[in-house]
């Protein structure tokens, strides 16, 4: 742990004891402590005598707004409390700058079968990746009435700028022809349909599993109102390990796009193809994104490295 997010624990740990204490008075609170893999914000596990919680806070010097803004994070997991939708309970929010929130910790396991260590028995990544997409109707099912603070709804040339922006900052020989992807997607932009409440990063990596089954969907950072296509085309490219030559596996069984689109209630949405097209180009932009930052030496990781193929 560096030692800004030391003493970022120390400041923060007793506004977290405070908060929680006013609703449960005497409560044994623990200090914060670091939890790895977080990409917004700072995020801590915290134990207490009611069980132990996970808190999200905005990094010091920074506001809730964007990625980390968490206080839009919780709002969602508020609201779909009541809902089918698997997500952990909110168990406290504090809006003083840095804003933060605790939820509860739910046990379980996300990893991507095709990229993470250990690696997931064949037929157990198989069940999963079933279950993932026979829970995406329930997300996108969700009332829009329902949703707070929804924002813009995203079109999927909306999402198109968006990753032709983060493209544009990839050199280009990491992405051999990603420039006439790029222009081959923008001159066929499919109609947008009823837009739904998308997670944008929906994926085993992402939803916390149990045995066979999802138990919790995290990582909030960037839901939005938006095409239900887009994110079907983003799950799809973690359904298949060639996707990510020098990085992933190929998973003997895993279902096939037909299968998963057809448990996710997509299969009968126009041009999907489109829009898978669309998440190997994401892919593709972010991983180069990450490469650049590490030899510019702006975010040192020399796993970076092992990225250019894919």
């Amino acid at each position: 742990m560096s030692g800004a997010a030391e003493q970022h624990a120390r400041d923060l740990g007793p506004r977290v004891a405070a908060v929680l204490r006013a609703t449960a008075p005497g409560l044994d609170v623990g200090p914060l402590e670091v939890m790895p893999g977080g990409h917004s914000g700072l995020t801590y596990r915290l134990d207490t005598g009611e069980g132990p919680f996970v808190v999200k806070a905005v990094p010091p010097g920074q506001r809730s707004i964007g990625r980390h803004d968490m206080l839009r994070q919780a709002r969602i997991l508020q609201a779909l409390a009541d809902t089918p939708v698997a997500v952990p309970a909110v168990r406290a929010v504090d809006d003083t700058e840095p804003a933060w929130f605790a939820m509860e910790l739910v046990e379980g396991e996300s990893l991507e079968p095709v990229l993470d260590d250990p690696p997931v028995p064949a037929d157990l990544a198989a069940t999963r990746m079933r279950h993932a997409a026979a829970a995406l109707p329930a997300l996108h099912d969700v009332p829009i009435a329902a949703v707070p603070d929804p924002g813009p709804v995203l079109t999927p040339a909306d999402e198109l700028a968006r990753w032709v922006r983060t493209m544009g900052a990839v050199p280009p020989e990491l992405v051999p022809q990603g420039d006439l992807l790029g222009e081959r997607l923008a001159a066929a932009v499919p109609a947008a349909v009823d837009p739904v409440l998308v997670h944008g990063d929906y994926r085993l990596g992402n939803l916390l599993s149990r045995g066979e089954h999802p138990v919790a969907l995290i990582d909030w950072e960037i839901w939005s109102l938006g095409d239900p296509r887009v994110e079907l085309g983003w799950f799809l490219v973690f359904a298949d390990g060639s996707n990510f030559p020098g990085v992933g596996r190929e998973v003997p069984g895993l279902p096939g796009e037909d299968e998963l689109l057809a448990l996710a209630g997509g299969a009968d949405r126009p041009e999907q193809a489109w829009f898978n097209a669309l998440g190997r180009y994401k892919m593709a932009a972010i991983m180069g994104h990450n490469l650049r930052r590490h030899r510019e030496g702006r975010h040192h990781d020399p796993a970076q490295e092992q990225l250019p193929a894919t």
